[in-house]
C-alpha cells in the first residue's frame, strides 16, 4: 500500500480550503481546482491568513508557512488533476452536481488513483456507479474546520474494495486524522444520522415554548457537556444545510425523527426571501 503524495480537490470553499490546507501542512503537493475565480481567490487569502495568524502567534514560522503554500496550486480546469494519487470532491450538497463531477474526475484521474467525496450524508454507491472504477471510489468526511476537527468518516460505499477503504483510512492517518470505517453506505453515515434527530429535537423544545434558544443551548453546554449548545452549531453549519440534510434523510428513511420542523422550515424561508441576511437561531432569537 503506497502513501498519498499528491492530491486534487474539487471545490475552494470552506470545506475544500481547509482540506487542502491540512494536506500541504502534511508536506503533500495539492491542487485545488474551482471554475470560479473569485472564489479560487479567496480560498488562498484564507489559508494565507490562517498561517498568518499561526506565524504572529509563534506557532509556526515564516518560512513554513511559505513552504506550506508553496505546495498548493490552484487551477479552473479538471484536467490539473490528472496526476494526482486521490482526488476529493467537496463541493455543495447536491448529488447530480457531485456525479458530474465525478464522470470527469474518472475522465482525467491517472489508473488506480482514488476518487473520494466528502458528502455528509449523500450514497457512495450512487456517485460511484457513474465512474468506470467504483471499487475505486470512497467517502472522506472531513469536518468543519478541516484544520481543527480530528475525525474522518470513511464510508464504504457498495463496490468500494478493501484495498482502496484501508488506504483511505491510511491517508487520513497521515494528515494527522482519527478515521473511522463506516461500512454500510446509509444516509449520513455516523455523525449526522446521530446528530440531526437531535438538533431537530432541540427546535421542537423551542417550537413548543419549553424553553428559549439561548437557554437550549446552556442546557446542552452544561448538561451534556458538549463544546457548543444545537442552536449555535446549527448557525455555525447554516440552517439551510441542515434543513437539506435533514430533509433528505426524511425522504430516504422515512422516519418522522428526520423530518424538518417547521421552525427550521421557517427560518430556511426568512433567509431565502431576504427577511435576514444570513438568517440563523441567534437572529431568531434577537
Amino acid at each position: 500500500m503506497s502513501e498519498i503524495r499528491t492530491l486534487g480537490v474539487v471545490g475552494a470553499g470552506t470545506m475544500g480550503s481547509g482540506i487542502a490546507h491540512v494536506a500541504a501542512q502534511s508536506g503533500l503537493a495539492v491542487t485545488v481546482v474551482e471554475t470560479d475565480a473569485r472564489q479560487l481567490a479567496r480560498a488562498q487569502d484564507y489559508i494565507r491568513e490562517i498561517d498568518r495568524r499561526s506565524v504572529a502567534k509563534g506557532r509556526l514560522s515564516e518560512e513554513a508557512a511559505a513552504e506550506i503554500f508553496s505546495r498548493l496550486s490552484f487551477q479552473q480546469d479538471l484536467d490539473a488533476l490528472g496526476s494526482a494519487d486521490l482526488c476529493v470532491e467537496a463541493i455543495y450538497e447536491d448529488l447530480e452536481a457531485k456525479k458530474a463531477i465525478f464522470r470527469r474526475l474518472d475522465e482525467v484521474a491517472r489508473p488506480g488513483a482514488i476518487l473520494a467525496t466528502n458528502t455528509s450524508s449523500m450514497s457512495i454507491t450512487e456517485i460511484g456507479r457513474v465512474t468506470g472504477r467504483p471499487d475505486r471510489t470512497c467517502g472522506l468526511h472531513f469536518f468543519n474546520p478541516a484544520q481543527v476537527m480530528k475525525l474522518v468518516e470513511v464510508v464504504r460505499g457498495y463496490n468500494t474494495s478493501d484495498a482502496t477503504m484501508a488506504e483511505a483510512q491510511a491517508f487520513a492517518t497521515q494528515l494527522g486524522k482519527t478515521p473511522i470505517a463506516v461500512q454500510k453506505d446509509q444516509p449520513g453515515f455516523v455523525v449526522n444520522r446521530v446528530l440531526m434527530p437531535f438538533l431537530a429535537e432541540a427546535c421542537k423544545v423551542v417550537e413548543e415554548g419549553v424553553a428559549s434558544v439561548e437557554d437550549v443551548d446552556t442546557a446542552v453546554k452544561l448538561g451534556l457537556n458538549h463544546p457548543m449548545g444545537p442552536f449555535t452549531l446549527l448557525d455555525f453549519t447554516g440552517v439551510d444545510v441542515c434543513y437539506a440534510v435533514m430533509d433528505y434523510f426524511y425522504r430516504e428513511f422515512g422516519d418522522p425523527a428526520y423530518k424538518p420542523p417547521l421552525l427550521l422550515h421557517q427560518l430556511v424561508r426568512a433567509g431565502r426571501m431576504g427577511r435576514k441576511s444570513g438568517a440563523g437561531f441567534y437572529d431568531y432569537a434577537s
